[in-house]
């Protein structure tokens, strides 16, 4: 089923898909004059957090995520990136190092455009300009909604949460009465839900034991979406 209407999923999306979309075609061509694409494998990684960036990152298929190591280099995943999303471009916008490091979850298709090319269309479209700072201001509101909803919630409402948003991500030629896969490994999803592993693997038993959901391996099938939007308890 589709949650539109039942939970604001957009408020937990960066949603960067649009960016490129119809530019103008001299800054598009400006844009992407020296574009490559490269395959990452499961685990890969795009950037380290505190490198220098030389460019910016666009998923063409796949999924990546977005994670900080603590102090004993325990990953902390921040965010699940899909397919058409931008990575990258705060640093280079910032001039600063990368804030966090990124790695493909699956195996993905990863466009990279180098930085002179991003900045020389930056500072020449008005329109890509725009759009790059509708989508900061929208990724900085998800992440302060992130911040203030997670810290009040269980563990079982925060991993019922991310469930309801990663079915949305795992979504692939969907049609109402379809289940959905999530094909994410425990620990990752532990670490997106801030807590260990046996919490979630518990967890997901207690939620396959009432119909919500069923596993194969390291696939999360979602049955029931109305389910975990109840135990999330969003507001």
């Amino acid at each position: 089923m589709s949650i539109k209407g039942i939970f604001p999923i957009d408020k937990w999306d960066f949603n960067s898909e649009s960016v490129f979309e119809d530019l103008p075609v001299e800054d598009h061509a400006v844009l992407l004059a020296n574009k490559t694409e490269q395959v990452y494998k499961k685990g890969e990684i795009i950037f380290r957090e505190a490198g220098y960036p030389s460019g910016i990152f666009y998923i063409t298929e796949g999924k990546v995520k977005k994670y900080k190591l603590d102090s004993d280099g325990k990953e902390h995943i921040i965010y699940v990136a899909n397919k058409g999303e931008l990575l990258g471009y705060h640093a280079i916008l910032s001039e600063d190092r990368y804030p966090d490091s990124a790695a493909a979850l699956e195996e993905s298709r990863i466009a990279f455009i180098p930085k002179e090319d991003f900045v020389a269309a930056l500072e020449q479209s008005s329109v890509l300009s725009k759009r790059l700072l509708k989508t900061l201001s929208h990724e900085f509101a998800v992440l302060v909604n992130s911040i203030s909803v997670l810290a009040q919630k269980s563990v079982r409402e925060r991993l019922a949460l991310q469930l309801v948003i990663l079915r949305e991500k795992y979504k692939v030629n969907f049609h109402d009465g379809n289940s959905v896969e999530i094909n994410m490994s425990r620990d990752d999803l532990a670490s997106l839900v801030g807590t260990g592993r046996e919490n979630v693997v518990r967890l997901l038993t207690e939620f396959k034991e009432t119909g919500i959901l069923e596993t194969k391996g390291r696939k999360i099938i979602i049955h029931d979406v109305n389910k975990l939007i109840k135990i999330a308890d969003y507001r």
